[in-house]
């Protein structure tokens, strides 16, 4: 059974990158009293820094770890995970290509039809860490004992996958039947409960889900499993994150946005009600109200 997020990804994130790319001034905070923490501490009143260098790593790190998740997920259906994904019909630029996507392909430039998911991985380091010597690492707290907003817990990350959502959404038709799930390793904002059912409602995002069942050392009720409408989901399991993707591959689904009179919306479903099958009658409605 394989594992999701937990502590120890995030001390293997650690020595690895110490080990083969970067020295600790590159991954902790140095403190007045020369410790090096992942974060600073809630109380930390000395002079503090900003750290830059090491959200390239984590990011890359974890987008690995989610590709290599999935890609056992999906592999008795023969699918394949690629990172870093382009494809300029939907909006999947060089400068902004997909982190994860299952495809039936496993070439770095697919075409629309051969994608059936797009993955977007919001992850971050959740615990404060110290690094006491060389490889040795000692968890101090969870995120609530640290000054840190990670993962989804951060607007800006929120903002950021909800645009790149919208810009693949907008880009074409042909991007109408590609689901899109955000992965984070964080519960959302209480002030994000609304907009992300929303956006699944809407049919722009699927979802967003956190694959850290315990973010939290305590039990607290910012640990949701999810919102009403599932717009945020916490995986808890291995089998739960497989029964999800393969749910959602397993349902054919369009989106389809549009502002039109009460006058030209009745038109149109009149004119697609005309067809003999509900099938039929979805196809005639999307055409025409794309048009």
């Amino acid at each position: 059974m394989l594992n999701l997020w937990n502590k120890n990804n995030e001390k293997e994130f650690f020595i690895t990158s110490m080990q083969r790319y970067a020295s600790p001034e590159q991954l902790f905070y140095i403190t007045k009293d020369k410790k090096h923490l992942a974060y600073w501490p809630k109380k930390y009143e000395g002079k503090k820094t900003v750290l830059q260098s090491r959200n390239s790593l984590i990011g890359k790190f974890t987008e690995k770890w989610t590709a290599d998740l999935v890609r056992e997920a999906v592999k008795d259906k023969g699918l394949f995970t690629v990172q870093d994904a382009v494809c300029e019909e939907i909006a999947l630029l060089k400068s902004s290509p997909a982190d994860v996507l299952i495809s039936k392909t496993d070439k770095a430039r697919p075409k629309p039809e051969d994608i059936l998911m797009i993955i977007e991985v919001k992850m971050s380091i959740v615990w404060n860490w110290q690094l006491t010597a060389k490889d040795n690492l000692e968890c101090k707290g969870d995120y609530k004992t640290h000054q840190g907003n990670p993962g989804l817990l951060r607007s800006d990350t929120m903002l950021k996958a909800i645009g790149k959502s919208i810009n693949i959404r907008v880009s074409s038709n042909k991007a109408s039947g590609i689901p899109i799930i955000v992965m984070g390793n964080t519960p959302i904002k209480n002030s994000y409960y609304a907009k992300v059912d929303h956006l699944k409602v809407a049919g722009i995002v699927q979802g967003f889900w956190s694959l850290n069942p315990f973010p939290l050392d305590e039990e607290n009720k910012e640990n949701i499993k999810s919102t009403e409408k599932k717009g945020f989901c916490r995986i808890d399991t291995f089998s739960e994150l497989k029964e999800s993707i393969n749910g959602i591959l397993g349902e054919k689904r369009d989106f389809f946005s549009s502002m039109k009179s009460s006058k030209e919306l009745g038109l149109i479903i009149a004119e697609a009600d005309k067809e003999d099958t509900y099938e039929k009658k979805a196809e005639v409605f999307l055409k025409l109200i794309r048009e």
